[in-house]
């Protein structure tokens, strides 16, 4: 027939075809699928007898005409004649998909003629399998699970139960797919069952989290890691938890009236988390990065949450850390929270503060912690982030050495009634406030005299500017039956050492003696009168306010057991946001001697846009270009950075 160009007389042949089609439509229902897969198997053995006849037709008319080649067309005829038959079509989806529906209820099936028929879906095309029956087989397993979902979340299941409910059905499902569907259908089922058993529920499982169950946690991890998107699920619920609960407590008013308490409690979820991404989720790095950016967001909600680690650092190391692990794990815990900070230049103004402070303070461990601390910014962020505090380091190194040649060379003449120790501190590195100094009592005043000689021979071009707001005392005094040391600011030793010479002295005579300005003046003798155990100071009237009529004795009967007394200030107020924005404004001011600076360097290449430079240099900011290993990040580095990338 090719020979004697009958050749497409062969593409119009379906009657046959048509006759089968009544056949199977014919059968019963028990029978439906039987005669459907007989004369499937049948027509298979058609198509390749007339390939093998047809193969002179195969290889020169079909290539050089571009018809149909032969196995297709017998497979497009099928699908087209039997399958696409509308009696057929419907009747084949609703038996197959009550077939799957008895199994999953616990009733046998032909799983051979099962398998049979869905591998002739498959062999018509992908396509006509899952029209025909993977998208319905999807939807109704979709309902199904999610009504055995509510029927178990309705009776109360516990977790672990549930649990085990939805292992065991992903479990059969598996088996389904190995026993009679293509295995294409296998992630898209387990889909099906994770979205319907886990994604309306999901929220029940936040106390998992809450309450560390670990083992419960990764069973859900390794169920949800069998479907395409059942990890982002969980990664989607766990990222709400902690930022709705990181919210609560970074913007909880009663909270936040304790600092310290607030970053241990933000510390003690992360290390929690930490656990459970370790144990439960397998150090998944998806996990760690939604902690990360989890944490970012709710730290970032609160303006003084820089202030807040920075303060819980200064307590941690007030209180004493004597266990060198746990030294280290603090460091490397309060890095982390170092790293969620944006503007992390806030971070470094409040740092200074308090590292200031405790540097004052004269105790050694703490500037040995903080060296350790410092490296680790500087690693962080580079030198030139870290310079001032080094030199604050420096600054200290070089008083002690200072204080030895000056008690050497003082030599016998050392007064064995008072002890000097002076910290030279460079006003550029340091956060000191110039204030007027108080008037110190004579014996400290002599002592003073005999250092500032000293200094001004070792140094003589340099000026010294007392700054007796900072500074510290120990005075032993003498009660009626016992003497106590007292640990005082030395604004507290000018008014105590006024005792020596008076039995009684007004607010306005310890004003004028001292010169110790009003607020604090009021503070040091509120400390000294109104706290009780440390009330070494009596005032008439005996009430709980500072006025300028109050009158001042010394307490002879005082009485306490301890032997060293702490007498601090009354603690300052919390930052109000006048001086925040204050603050604010200085690094602004800071940012824009950077910009200025770097425009005079760029000015020998070509002349920048200053606005451009700024924005440049701040999205430098953002993206943490200041950041891990960069350790020597100054204006040449902006400036190659600017240049060349």
């Amino acid at each position: 027939m090719v020979l004697q160009n009958y050749g497409n007389d062969l593409y119009s042949v379906t009657k046959h075809l048509k006759e089968i089609a009544k056949a199977i439509e014919a059968a019963q229902s028990d029978m439906f699928l039987k005669e459907l897969d007989r004369y499937w198997i049948i027509h298979l053995k058609a198509c390749q007898i007339i390939l093998r006849i047809m193969m002179h037709m195969e290889r020169t008319f079909i290539p050089q005409t571009r018809h149909t080649p032969l196995r297709k067309l017998g497979l497009d005829l099928w699908t087209h004649n039997i399958i696409h038959s509308s009696k057929i079509q419907t009747r084949l989806k609703g038996i197959l998909i009550e077939l799957v529906e008895l199994e999953r209820n616990g009733k046998y099936i032909n799983i051979v003629l099962m398998r049979a028929i869905t591998k002739m879906l498959m062999d018509l095309g992908p396509s006509v399998y899952i029209s025909i029956f993977e998208l319905p087989f999807l939807d109704v397993s979709a309902e199904f699970y999610r009504e055995e979902s509510q029927k178990a979340v309705d009776q109360q299941c516990c977790c672990r139960v549930y649990l085990e409910i939805v292992e065991k059905r992903l479990n059969e499902e598996i088996v389904r797919v190995s026993n009679y569907l293509d295995a294409g259908s296998e992630a898209k089922i387990i889909s099906v069952v994770a979205e319907a058993m886990f994604g309306s529920h999901m929220h029940k499982f936040v106390h998992m989290i809450i309450y560390e169950h670990l083992e419960d946690l990764g069973k859900i991890y390794n169920l949800l890691l069998k479907a395409p998107n059942g990890l982002t699920i969980m990664r989607d619920l766990m990222i709400f938890h902690i930022q709705e609960a990181g919210k609560v407590l970074i913007t909880d008013p009663e909270i936040l009236k304790d600092p310290f308490n607030l970053v241990q409690q933000l510390l003690d979820k992360k290390e929690n988390l930490d656990k459970i991404i370790r144990l439960a989720f397998k150090d998944d790095s998806k996990f760690q990065i939604a902690l990360k950016s989890s944490f970012e967001y709710f730290m970032n909600l609160n303006p003084h949450s820089h202030k807040y680690i920075s303060l819980f650092l200064d307590g941690k190391l007030q209180n004493g850390l004597k266990d060198e692990e746990d030294i280290e794990t603090l460091l490397d815990k309060v890095i982390v929270f170092f790293r969620y900070l944006q503007e992390k230049d806030v971070f470094q103004m409040y740092y200074k503060e308090h590292l200031a402070k405790r540097l004052i303070s004269g105790e050694t461990s703490f500037k040995d912690v903080d060296t350790r601390f410092i490296l680790k910014l500087k690693s962080e962020c580079g030198t030139q982030f870290t310079s001032e505090f080094e030199e604050m380091l420096t600054d200290i190194q070089i008083s002690q050495d200072i204080m030895e040649g000056f008690y050497n060379a003082l030599g016998e003449r050392t007064s064995s009634n008072s002890k000097l120790f002076v910290r030279v501190l460079s006003p550029l590195s340091w956060p000191i406030q110039r204030i007027s100094p108080c008037n110190l009592p004579e014996e400290i005043h002599e002592v003073c005299d005999e250092f500032k000689k000293f200094h001004h021979r070792i140094h003589p071009n340099k000026k010294l500017t007392w700054q007796t707001n900072m500074g510290t005392a120990v005075l032993v005094a003498n009660f009626e039956n016992e003497s106590k040391h007292l640990e005082v600011t030395t604004y507290h030793m000018c008014i105590l050492m006024l005792f020596n010479h008076f039995d009684r002295l007004t607010y306005q005579e310890i004003e004028q003696a001292t010169k110790i300005p009003p607020s604090d003046l009021k503070s040091c003798l509120w400390s000294l009168t109104c706290v009780e155990g440390k009330n070494v100071l009596r005032k008439d009237p005996r009430n709980k306010d500072i006025a300028v009529d109050d009158a001042f004795y010394f307490n002879e009967n005082f009485k306490t057991n301890l032997h060293r007394i702490k007498i601090g200030t009354v603690v300052a107020p919390e930052e109000s946001e006048p001086e925040r924005q204050l603050k604010r404004k200085r690094l602004d001011e800071d940012q824009n001697k950077l910009v200025t600076e770097l425009n005079e360097k760029l000015q020998l290449w070509f002349r920048p846009n200053p606005d451009l430079v700024k924005r440049r240099i701040e999205n430098l900011i953002e993206r943490e270009y200041l950041g891990r290993g960069k350790t020597d990040m100054n204006l040449y580095t902006y400036l190659e950075y600017l240049l060349f990338v």
